[in-house]
């Protein structure tokens, strides 16, 4: 076999330090062990006596020594560099190879280990230094020292020293990709074993702490037990502060998947691009920001259960994209094209009337039968009143908890709790009961304690907004039909448009709501309608008998109050006087307003 010329062994001793580097940095994640092997292998096969890895230190201000090869444990201690001082920090700084064919002719050079020092004997070192880089960015530098003597080719040692840099660079972002997922993994176990630890939290969220005694919940609850052993997509569909949410972890752990995760995400409060990739991920350099990849809520809830609250609130867009993921049960990540598979149980969530938004094409029909599986209906508080005294309990005893009072709460302070009409139901009642509680001085709450009971009702205008969906535009009903006649000089009797007989007219800022017209011809605004007739009730002599208002003023004063209530407020607007006004005509007829 001939023998092989000076350049074809040049060749095969580069290949096989190629070969070797690989091999060790696969072999291990450890890159302090790999990384000083690499650097043996390299002054064994190339003749380099001193060689080191220089990258950022933990405080990102300074260079320090990675790994090193020929130096000892103090020189190695001793090497740390500012971006930007002597060699070693330019090319950290600037990205570019550079090389020193002599060192002892060169002021740049900056040894701050002691170690690459000329030696003073004649002899002439060179130095040979190469960025670490990843993705365009500098993550740290190759530096070795040679003897600069016989056919020695600085050139084809930067070239070798530069493929050695792309090797180790890659096997450092791989470790620290794995460091990163191995500390979200920790995290994650960490949250899981505390939860495991503390049984407490699970109950927590189970059915039987969900407040509600009355028919209406016991019939949620009944609908929940029955669909919570299964996987069929489950659509909870109330009004806003209904408590879909607590329904939905309910659903959650009286399933099998209970031990796996129970992912929520609002739909409502992201826009579309964000929610895409909070749901289904995004790879490394999807968009900018997106430094890593990101498992989406999707992936985080496999095995276990996915809550989408305010479905009906996502745009027409993003209901294609959701559709085909509840079809397939799989998804790309954003900036990906690899399909991952998911098993999870989606519980959805919306107060909007989902029908007469497919009716207007503003929300897929396709999306709308796929979510629609399972139907549980919510009811709102003013319809399941006889569950308002154990909520205000379990508010308040929450309240003592938390503040370290004594606070109780009297019968008549009860019941003008459950009168009340409550437009933001469950949500609306903790407010109110945590505001009374914070306000009162005492330790019992009466029933002047609260705000309505002063006219100062913070939501009483929403008591007579009656839309469909909770965010949808109001559309005020109009009165169709004449005002009732009146009697000359009757403060009482609605005036009509072009009068002017009253000093203080109310202002159309007082009316906050239309007035309608029952069949009945008896008049109603909000939640009046709910109130019995005063055929029905005693004590209503002055009122007609009939559904008509009275002709006369005292009459027509009985008549506005029992229909009312005998909220003062209420009746006003439904005569369509001031509440100053009311309260005249009250004391001039000495009609003694009644206390419920």
């Amino acid at each position: 076999m001939s023998s092989r010329s000076p350049g074809e062994q040049r060749t095969h001793l580069e290949l096989v330090t190629i070969y070797e580097i690989c091999r060790l940095l696969g072999a291990s994640l450890d890159i302090s062990r790999t990384f000083r092997a690499a650097l043996n292998v390299l002054t064994a096969h190339l003749d380099l006596p001193k060689a080191m890895i220089v990258t950022a230190a933990e405080d990102g201000t300074a260079l320090q020594v990675h790994s090193s090869v020929g130096l000892t444990r103090e020189q190695a201690q001793r090497g740390r560099w500012a971006v930007g001082e002597g060699v070693v920090g330019r090319v950290y700084a600037t990205g570019m190879p550079v090389v020193v064919p002599d060192i002892a002719n060169v002021e740049e050079f900056v040894d701050r280990t002691g170690a690459f020092s000329a030696p003073g004997d004649g002899r002439m070192l060179a130095f040979i230094v190469v960025p670490l880089k990843n993705d365009g960015a500098v993550t740290g530098v190759l530096a070795a020292q040679r003897e600069v003597q016989g056919g020695a080719r600085l050139t084809e040692d930067q070239r070798l020293l530069t493929m050695v840099a792309t090797l180790l660079s890659q096997a450092m972002m791989l470790h620290e990709t794995v460091r990163e997922e191995h500390r979200r993994l920790q995290q994650e176990s960490m949250r899981l074993q505390k939860a495991l630890q503390r049984p407490q939290q699970r109950t927590r969220f189970a059915l039987d702490n969900v407040v509600g005694d009355s028919v209406p919940m016991q019939q949620v609850f009944l609908e929940v037990q029955q669909a919570a052993p299964s996987r069929a997509t489950v659509l909870l569909r109330g009004e806003s502060g209904t408590g879909k949410e607590a329904i939905a972890r309910a659903i959650h752990f009286l399933s099998p998947r209970k031990d796996a995760p129970f992912i929520k995400v609002n739909c409502a409060a992201l826009t579309e691009s964000l929610l895409e990739s909070e749901l289904f991920g995004h790879e490394k350099g999807a968009f900018t920001g997106a430094a890593g990849e990101r498992k989406g809520r999707f992936e985080l809830a496999h095995g276990g259960t996915l809550f989408l609250d305010e479905i009906g609130d996502i745009s027409p867009a993003f209901q294609a994209k959701l559709l085909r993921v509840l079809q397939e049960r799989e998804f790309e990540r954003v900036g990906g094209s690899r399909a991952v598979k998911v098993d999870v149980r989606l519980i959805c969530a919306t107060n909007r009337d989902l029908e007469k938004m497919v009716q207007r094409g503003e929300y897929r029909a396709d999306l709308y039968y796929r979510i629609n599986v399972v139907s549980i209906f919510l009811p709102p508080l003013r319809e399941r009143r006889a569950d308002i005294p154990a909520l205000v309990t379990h508010f308040l005893e929450r309240f003592n908890k938390e503040n370290r009072r004594k606070l109780r709460m009297t019968q008549e302070a009860m019941e003008v709790l459950a009168s009340c009409y409550w437009p933001g139901n469950v949500r609306e009642l903790e407010n109110c009961v945590e505001r009374t509680a914070t306000m009162v001085q005492g330790d019992v709450i009466r029933d002047l304690a609260f705000p309505c009971r002063q006219n100062r009702c913070l939501t009483q205008t929403l008591h007579f907004v009656e839309k469909a969906d909770a965010v949808s535009p109001v559309i005020p009903r109009l009165n169709p039909a004449p005002p009732p006649p009146q009697q000359p000089h009757s403060p009482i009797a609605p005036p009509s448009p072009a009068s002017n007989s009253w000093s203080e007219a109310p202002q159309e800022s007082d009316v906050h709501v239309a007035v309608g017209e029952r069949s009945d011809g008896v008049t109603t605004i909000g939640p009046t309608v709910h109130v019995r007739a005063p055929s029905e009730r005693n004590g209503a002599s002055g009122a007609s008998g009939g559904g008509a208002a009275p002709q006369g003023e005292r009459e027509r004063l009985i008549w506005a109050m029992e229909q009312c209530g005998w909220v003062q407020a209420k009746a006003a607007r439904l005569l369509r006087v001031t509440p100053r006004q009311l309260g005249y005509a009250l004391l001039k007829h000495r009609i003694e307003v009644r206390k419920f």
